[in-house]
Formats: structure tokens, sequence, C-alpha cells
């Protein structure tokens, strides 16, 4: 990617808009779990989840191509298609539901946290302290990637994320209890307050939090203390869902948890915006009686045909099972790499981390490197976690074993040049 690209972005887009890498990569087109720069040069994806059945999937994108062609307005009109999504995405769930739809995931979760509102009539809400929910302002207010401006507001507390490395009651098997507690604190502190407390909104993986390594009724006494408070429970599955971890469809089900309202967003659509939300019935009327919420584009016939065609090639491709075999396969050959800064190594299906340490401490210089040597060798992964010392692999859904081979041996490389 040359400056002048660079000199250009940062006069028409503004300062500090974020790239991946020192070396940024102009890319010009995709295909399945591949990438191709400017240069025709082929990069192996390993950090999408927003195309999720696949680069540029020839049947989403003729999906969105004859809708685009036939009609495109807003739900105050009646139409079929957004009915017939509806249907087959509720089938999806293991309780009774209502779909939302919106175009971002921020909106999704911005949408939930007004929910919560309108059933307990309270507008407190807490969320972990190393997470992040999308960018509206009511959500960037439980994300803590920077404070807002005058402060944190005082109807949000962030309780302590779970954590491999420094486990919350001092061990792994103490953390469940202790995440508990500090909710329960925390519901106190907002009914004292004044504010009371709505919800707490969580991904039940914790994938921003470095997913933790935490197992299916670890929530269990996190649940009681809601439910005790009155208060719902907001799932964010724009990461887990739509069967990224391979054993279920949504993380929630993995987890162990009936949640009040799951929202969605990136993979809903392969890449088209596209998000949206399901809520009990309960929680949906209240919503519906208290706010007159419209969305001109949420849920509009081509997003729908979108969000169609991708539950249909979901299903139609095996990417469920495909996740939970490849990634196996993959997290088995991750745990065959030998390092003195490997800590954990932990997955769930298509999303799996390499936790990195240094005498106990995060050692987010050597996941920075690790990264930059990836991307060198063309292929492109992340990082995560509360001081990004956490390799992130989240690749779209048909990754397969070809592509674990790359990407395992090109990280044994980057290891091997890896200082101790």
């Amino acid at each position: 990617m040359g400056s002048d690209l660079l000199d250009r972005r940062e006069r028409l887009l503004g300062p500090n808009v974020p790239t991946f890498y020192d070396r940024p990569v102009e890319i010009v087109r995709g295909e399945g779990a591949s990438l191709f720069d400017a240069d025709g040069q082929r990069y192996l994806d390993a950090y999408n989840n927003v195309a999720h059945c696949g680069h540029c999937h020839p049947r989403i994108v003729k999906a969105i191509c004859e809708q685009a062609a036939t009609l495109n307005t807003h739900t105050r009109y009646l139409h079929e298609g957004i009915l017939d999504y509806a249907e087959a995405l509720l089938g999806k769930f293991a309780f009774d539901g209502q779909l939302l739809m919106t175009c971002t995931g921020s909106e999704a979760n911005d949408v939930a946290l007004r929910m919560a509102q309108a059933v307990t009539g309270k507008r407190g809400f807490i969320a972990t302290d190393n997470t992040y929910h999308g960018n509206t302002t009511a959500v960037a207010h439980l994300s803590t990637r920077r404070p807002p401006i005058g402060g944190w507001p005082d109807h949000i507390r962030r309780v302590p994320a779970p954590d491999s490395l420094t486990p919350l009651g001092g061990s792994l098997e103490a953390q469940s209890e202790a995440f508990a507690a500090n909710v329960a604190q925390a519901i106190a502190e907002l009914e004292e307050s004044g504010h009371g407390f709505a919800g707490l909104m969580l991904c039940p993986i914790f994938a921003n939090e470095g997913m933790p390594g935490i197992a299916p009724g670890f929530l269990d006494p996190t649940v009681e203390a809601i439910r005790r408070a009155g208060g719902l429970i907001l799932c964010d599955e724009v990461q887990p869902g739509f069967g990224r971890i391979g054993s279920h469809f949504w993380g929630h089900e993995w987890l162990g948890v009936t949640p009040d309202v799951v929202t969605m967003g990136k993979p809903m659509g392969n890449g088209h915006p596209v998000a949206g939300l399901v809520a009990t019935p309960e929680v949906m009327g209240a919503f519906r009686e208290a706010f007159g919420y419209f969305n001109t584009f949420g849920g509009n016939p081509v997003s729908v045909a979108a969000a169609m065609e991708t539950l249909r090639v979901i299903e139609d491709e095996g990417l469920q099972e495909n996740a939970a075999q490849v990634g196996d396969y993959l997290l088995q050959g991750l745990r065959d790499l030998s390092h003195p800064l490997i800590a954990d190594t932990r997955g769930l299906g298509l999303f799996l981390g390499i936790e990195l340490a240094r005498d106990g401490e995060p050692a987010s210089d050597a996941a920075g490197r690790i990264v930059e040597a990836m991307r060198e060798r063309h292929v492109l992964m992340g990082r995560v976690g509360r001081a990004q010392h956490i390799l992130k692999i989240r690749p779209p859904m048909v990754f397969n074993r070809s592509d674990a081979d790359e990407i395992l041996e090109k990280l044994s490389q980057s290891f091997e040049e890896l200082p101790a």
C-alpha cells in the first residue's frame, strides 16, 4: 500500500482512521477464505467473521443482486421476505421469540438496552470491564476502549472480566462465584444510586475479553443474581452466533443460558449491512409499547435476501459442522506449537486463541510481533484481550484443513523467530 494512498486517506477521511498492520494491505478482491491485494498477492483470511460463509459467496451475491433489481423499500409496506426470514431464524432458537431488524450490531445492542429499560422501568446496566458492544452513545458507555467525554456515566457498572492469567477469586475454580459476587454488588450499587438495575449485557463466550477458558454453567450463579433482581440478560451473539463455535448454533446455548434478548450483527448477512435481535414476546411487547421505534433500512428486502441466503448456505454447506471439525483439527495443531511464551491455547469451533505471557504477565509485544510476522507470510489474523496479548484466529466458516495446515506451518515459522 503506497504512502500516497495513506496520505489521501488521511486528507479525505481525517486522522487516526484505523488500519491493520504496520504495513497496511490494500485489498481489492475476496473469494472464500482468501483475500487478494492490488498486486494480486493472495492472503489467507484468518480474521474475518464478517464474511461468515466466505468472501463474495456466489449464492449470496446472486440473492442480493436479484432482490436489488426487483424491490428495495422499508417495512412500513407489507413484504413476505422479512416474515419468511423471521420464521427461519426464529426456528434456530430454543425459546419463543420475535425479530427486530437493524443495520448494525451497534444498533441492535442499543435497542436491547432500551428493551431492558422498557421491561424494568430502570436504567442501570452492567458489562465487563474489558468488552466492546458497539459505537452508539449508549453502548459505547458499556465498552471500555476509551472513557467518554466527562467520564463514565453513573448508571453503568463495569465488573471485572473473567481472566485466564489472573482469574477472579484467585483460581479458575473460584472464578464463576467471584464473577457473580461482583455482579451482585454492582446490582446493589445501581439500586442504591436510584438508577435501578435493568440488565447485564455480555458476549456468551467473552470474545473481546479473550475467550478466557470458561465452561458451560459458568454464568449460573450470575443468572440467579440477575433473576432475583428482576433484570434482563442481554446476549451479544455478533461473534459466537450462527454456528461459529461448532457445537452449538448460538453461544448462549453452549453456555447454558436462556437470555431475554439476543443480538446479532456482522455474520448475519455475510458482510451485507444487516443486523437484528430476537426478544421474548413479553420483552418485545414492552418495548413496542414504550418506544416508537422505526428503522428505515432495517429489514429492507435486499438485506433480508442476504440474511436468508446466508442462513440457507450455513445449512446447505454444513458450515456449523465444518466449524466443529476443522476447529478441532486446528486447535490440536495449535496445541502442538511450542514456545516459552505460550501460556494457553483454547478454542470453540472456528474461534481460537493463543495467550502469550512472560513470567505470568501478558506478553503484548510478542503477540504484536507474531501478528506482523504472519502478515508478512500472507496470513491475516489479529489479537485480543485486555493487554492485546492473545492471538485471535476467527476465519470465515469455509476455512478448511488445508487452510488450517497453512496457518499452522506459518505460525510455527513465526514462533521460531520470536525471542523468549
